[in-house]
């Protein structure tokens, strides 16, 4: 029995051994290195669909097409003796354990968490053309320019870089074929955009990125495609501003209430006030935490000052009154009626001149 089971574990081995001869022979020596020196890969990174944008986190969710080709003189066949134009492989399985040859490995540096290939791709032409394919749903981190909000359009980046490959290695360029065509799918998806967004433009280049690694300082190719898209802004309008500047317009009531009516003034200057912090509440948590005052919260803060001053002239009104004066309190409501509003309507076109300059 022991002499048995000794030759049935060396004709493991040597199985073993056959296979690994076999898998040598089948695959050229340096097939896993590029090509080249440098490898020039031509990229395009395609928007399916907008699925999310969340201002608060500043980041978005997409589905993306990634699009890479490349020539591998290696890989080239004859076409009539294997019988066909093309070598498809096709799904995570077949890329990864049948196809033999190189590819880059393209990252979305930017991404968050891990993303969801759906799909993948990879045709060789009889020449050693390789064009990979791919569909990732992704979510993507980008800084967000909000200083105009709820009137503002937005620049979301994906940044793609061949990980582990310098530019001495890989070299990204942008594939034109898909360059030209970025604004017909844009045009196609219209339908299909995020809710509250307009897709307008979609644009690809290329450039050069330094990376600190444990060798050094290294120099990477990278590829940045640039989403723009603009703020379906009215349905924030409605919602927000236009009830902001009638609770502050129905503050001006107080101006008919009777001089006398200290209480009944400071009650509705009262009620308006809390109704700003509100919608300044409401306002911070549909936001980052910014360093800087969008137009959303210059316009809060100019509701919140109008609002405040009723407080201080119900009072100087309450001690005219109380010292006789009340001709003259009447006079000052008089010209309040008419003030108040005019500062605030200058207050507002002053925010819109100074956000539209700037």
């Amino acid at each position: 029995m022991t002499s048995l089971a000794r030759r049935a574990a060396a004709c493991v081995v040597g199985l073993a051994m056959l296979r690994c001869v076999v898998a040598a022979e089948a695959i050229e020596p340096g097939m896993p290195n590029p090509p080249a020196s440098p490898t020039r890969v031509r990229c395009a990174l395609l928007i399916v669909d907008v699925i999310d944008i969340d201002d608060v986190s500043e980041s978005f969710e997409a589905k993306i097409s990634l699009v890479a080709s490349w020539h591998d003189p290696r890989l080239a066949f004859d076409a009539a003796a294997e019988g066909t134009e093309r070598k498809l492989f096709q799904g995570p399985y077949q890329v990864a354990e049948v196809f033999a040859g190189w590819w880059p490995q393209l990252v979305l540096v930017n991404e968050i968490g891990l993303g969801d290939i759906t799909a993948v791709t990879v045709e060789v032409a009889p020449d050693g053309g390789v064009r990979l394919m791919q569909q990732r749903t992704v979510r993507l981190e980008t800084p967000m320019q909000l200083h105009d909000y709820p009137f503002d359009e937005q620049r979301l980046r994906a940044i793609l870089l061949p990980f582990g490959s310098t530019i001495d290695d890989v070299v990204l360029e942008v594939d034109e074929r898909y360059a030209d065509t970025t604004d017909e799918l844009v045009r196609r998806n219209e339908d299909v955009n995020v809710a509250g967004w307009i897709l307008r433009h979609l644009e690809m280049v290329v450039d050069e990125t330094f990376l600190t690694t444990g060798n050094g300082r290294r120099t990477f190719s990278r590829l940045v495609a640039t989403i723009h898209l603009e703020r379906r802004s009215w349905q924030l309008v409605w919602q927000l501003l236009f009830p902001l500047v009638v609770i502050v317009s129905m503050i001006w009531s107080i101006f008919w209430i009777d001089p006398e009516s200290l209480s009944d003034r400071l009650n509705v200057s009262f009620i308006g006030v809390l109704t700003i912090v509100a919608y300044q509440f409401v306002v911070i948590d549909h936001m980052p935490r910014m360093s800087y005052l969008t137009f959303t919260d210059t316009l809060l803060l100019v509701s919140f000052v109008t609002m405040s001053a009723t407080i201080p002239q119900s009072l100087v009104i309450d001690s005219l009154v109380r010292r006789g004066h009340t001709g003259r309190a009447r006079r000052i409501d008089h010209i309040c009626r008419w003030a108040f509003p005019l500062a605030y309507l200058i207050a507002i076109a002053a925010t819109i001149a100074w956000f539209a300059a700037h």
